[in-house]
């Protein structure tokens, strides 16, 4: 007999319209948005790179996302639940359980890294930037990042953090925290924008993020584009099909994976607004990774008029961008544990909190003290701990979970149960539900295997 905490009267979700876009939206916009997206769009031709790069995520993104929702409203269970229910006595849950273990994984590094942004805007706060050289600042990054304990505390603060946030549950904690933070983030980044593109020289940024340049888009392009459209909106790891579930039935989901995706794609461009301008106005050959936020700007914003506000500004955004992503992660494992385990909220946070938090502590300590410790990786050799959890789970887990999501809504799941989801029992109109399906049987899957394959070398 199915718990009773699990029928939809009883379960907690999203209260509005507004809160659910700015939860998902704020699942969907990361680190990864500031840090890699701007850059592979100035590399790979501007704006024919963005061009390339909507196709993608029209024809897979958000047909995934969708599917994501639908499976999650369908079931009205955690990424793993909602695979038993909907396909019981079959082996989909295995898809489940993919999500989990990406989320579980993923969350560990992805908590240092946001730690190392608190680390900064301590360090902003105090000016230490101001009397360093580019060489200095590099030093200062990995200083802190081989730390034993520096990052780690760091780590456990952001993690207390995102626990925090989780712990007050669907509507009291990650729709009321989404609906601060994300017209927060997107304060600040406009104002970093203005700044930006008012510097003497900015023009050159703007030109290397904007203009058109098709001799740049190159089958690795192509390839790069159908990666970031896949990785950038938070699939494959079970948070969509968990905010899903919390989505009321009268919801358009259709419309609700659009507009989650315009904002995704957005704030990327915007984040480059307010980085690359800068970067070039001061002659900074630009860079992609950490390597660009915690070395690379901090160099820009002392030379740059107003820099000491700018650079707290700058990492608050990134703060709060890495909080928005990690609430939605926690909270696939904490489902899991509350609906499949029995566990209460509270208890549920705490074990999901704990548990990440150490296997992230040994992510930290493998680029310091442990940086001996080595793990094979089929296809990727022997890495530290740090960099095993990030490619097992970007190349291994994230694409093979989109993969079976696509197949198990093209394929097992009924016809006319994934008709019902996305129109509300036939209340809305959805033109798009025969182009839908088809991507989702077939285009999705197709995408997601070329990149899949080319992670290995193998296309």
């Amino acid at each position: 007999m199915e718990n009773m905490n699990n029928n939809l009267p009883e379960r907690d979700g999203f209260a509005s319209k507004f809160g659910i876009i700015a939860a998902a939206a704020g699942s969907a916009i990361g680190l990864g948005n500031i840090w890699k997206f701007p850059y592979i769009t100035g590399i790979y031709g501007g704006a024919a790179f963005i061009i390339v790069y909507l196709v993608c995520i029209t024809l897979i993104g958000a047909p995934v996302m969708l599917s994501e929702f639908t499976i999650g409203r369908k079931a009205q269970r955690n990424a793993i639940g909602s695979f038993k229910k909907i396909a019981p006595n079959s082996p989909w849950f295995i898809t489940g359980w993919m999500g989990f273990l990406a989320a579980f994984s993923i969350l560990s590094f992805y908590g240092v890294v946001a730690g190392w942004s608190l680390d900064y805007i301590v360090s902003a706060i105090m000016n230490k930037f101001a009397t360093m050289g580019p060489d200095e600042i590099g030093g200062h990054f990995g200083g802190l990042i081989s730390s034993a304990w520096r990052p780690i505390f760091w780590q456990v603060v952001f993690m207390a953090m995102t626990a925090g946030v989780v712990l007050g549950g669907v509507k009291d904690g990650i729709e009321k925290y989404a609906k601060i933070l994300m017209p927060l983030l997107l304060v600040i980044i406009v104002i970093l924008d203005i700044r930006a593109v008012t510097l003497p020289g900015s023009g050159a940024g703007v030109s290397f993020l904007l203009k058109p340049d098709f001799t740049k888009v190159s089958s690795e392009a192509i390839l790069s584009a159908l990666g970031h459209a896949f990785f950038s909106l938070s699939l494959g790891m079970g948070t969509m099909i968990t905010y899903g579930s919390y989505i009321g039935k009268k919801e358009n989901l259709g419309e609700v994976a659009m507009q989650v995706t315009i904002a995704d794609t957005l704030i990327a461009l915007l984040a480059g607004l307010a980085i690359f301008p800068a970067v070039f106005a001061f002659g900074i050959e630009p860079s992609a990774g950490p390597g660009l936020v915690f070395i690379t700007l901090p160099n820009v914003f002392q030379q740059m008029p107003g820099g000491y506000i700018f650079q707290i500004l700058f990492f608050v955004l990134l703060a709060v961008a890495a909080l928005t992503s990690s609430v939605s992660i926690l909270e696939v494992v904490v489902a899991y544990f509350q609906e499949e385990k029995n566990m209460s909220r509270t208890k549920s946070v705490i074990i999901a909190t704990v548990a990440i938090t150490i296997l992230g502590m040994a992510a930290s300590l493998s680029m310091g003290p442990w940086s001996d410790i080595k793990i094979l990786l089929p296809g990727f050799g022997q890495l530290n701990i740090f960099d095993w959890l990030d490619k097992f789970s970007a190349n291994y887990m994230l694409p093979l979970g989109g993969l079976f999501i696509s197949l198990f809504v093209g394929f097992k799941m009924d016809r006319e149960d994934v008709y019902n989801e996305v129109s509300d029992e036939g209340d809305l109109s959805v033109s798009y539900f025969g182009a839908y399906m088809i991507l989702t049987k077939f285009i999705a899957p197709i995408g997601i295997s070329i990149v899949f394959l080319h992670n290995f070398g193998l296309f």
